[in-house]
């Protein structure tokens, strides 16, 4: 007996209601779009600018207890992280402290870091300072500039992959899908105001290769499909397509999902940011790829040419039991 998240063979329409999903996904993204231009995001240090001290002592680095002393201070956002190198001697516990940019001034001041080490030897009086480092505003622009033309190369390079692989209506779905889970992504973290760091851009760039996977899956199983029921209407192929390669998406989801949860609720401050964006991608990714990539395949139709010998690559976990 095996365990089945769904029934072996299943036949939910999903385009019954295709206009009424697009209808959703687009005023979500509108949602987000307005979100992010009326509200912005709440960048971290990596894109606003600040200091990066860091430490060195023989105790053991106690992050809640580095964040307590600092507090008092008030000097905003404080990322406190533990670094681990397997070159360290057993006495050697290094961690980063990373202070934004006060307002109104272009990088922190040499008696706030002064404030700050001092606060840090009331935890541990051998600590040590071995580096201390500033990124500036025009260093902080630079990033974002260049995290978005990470994600847009990223795009672009699926959208001509996808190109060559298929029809150009594949593609155009593909890339479509993938602007839809970027915008949701970025809409969620500005409407919600959880801060916007490098680890979240690393987060984007996952659930694209993550969203893209499940949607050349499904595109996989339509092109066989269509050259296999070369008569049948293109809605009852992509209907068919996507309910033979339900059981495989869903486990795939899910089993990430886990993964997900547990490094969420064990994972601590510092990648809680970067685990909520992957588990919101999940989803969304897994939405796109059933209902906003295929709805728009539907919509824009694709020619049915099949006179070469189907190939079905990707096609080998299509069917895995879930």
């Amino acid at each position: 007996m095996r365990l089945r998240l769904v029934r072996e063979k299943t036949s939910i329409d999903f385009f019954s209601k295709a206009r009424l999903w697009l209808g959703i996904s687009m005023v979500m993204m509108v949602v987000a779009f307005a979100s992010f231009l009326i509200q912005g995001l709440n960048f971290g240090i990596d894109f606003q600018g600040g200091t990066s001290i860091r430490t060195q002592s023989e105790v053991a680095v106690d992050v809640g207890e580095y964040r307590a002393v600092l507090e008092p201070l008030e000097l905003g956002d404080v990322s406190i992280t533990e670094v681990f190198d397997p070159n360290f001697a057993d006495d050697q516990n290094v961690a980063m402290v990373r202070i934004q940019a006060q307002e109104g001034e272009e990088s922190v001041t040499n008696d706030t870091i002064t404030a700050v080490q001092d606060a840090l030897r009331g935890v541990s009086p051998n600590i040590t300072f071995p580096s201390v480092e500033s990124v500036g505003p025009k260093v902080s622009g630079e990033l974002i500039q260049t995290a978005y033309i990470a994600v847009a190369m990223a795009v672009v390079a699926i959208l001509i992959y996808i190109w060559l692989r298929f029809e150009w209506q594949f593609a155009v779905g593909a890339v479509l899908a993938l602007t839809h889970d970027v915008i949701l992504t970025i809409g969620v973290f500005s409407e919600l105001q959880i801060k916007f760091d490098l680890a979240i851009i690393a987060a984007l760039l996952t659930i694209v290769g993550y969203s893209i996977n499940d949607t050349v899956i499904v595109f996989d199983r339509v092109r066989e499909n269509l050259r296999k029921y070369k008569k049948k209407p293109l809605k009852e192929v992509l209907n068919l397509s996507i309910n033979e390669t339900l059981a495989r998406t869903l486990m795939t989801s899910l089993t990430t999902m886990l993964a997900l949860l547990a490094l969420f609720v064990l994972g601590g401050d510092v990648i809680r940011g970067f685990v909520f964006a992957m588990m919101w991608g999940v989803i969304i990714g897994t939405y796109s790829s059933i209902f906003v990539a295929s709805a728009v395949l539907l919509v824009l139709g694709v020619k049915r040419d099949w006179s070469k010998p189907g190939n079905t690559t990707g096609n080998q976990f299509a069917n895995v039991d879930a």
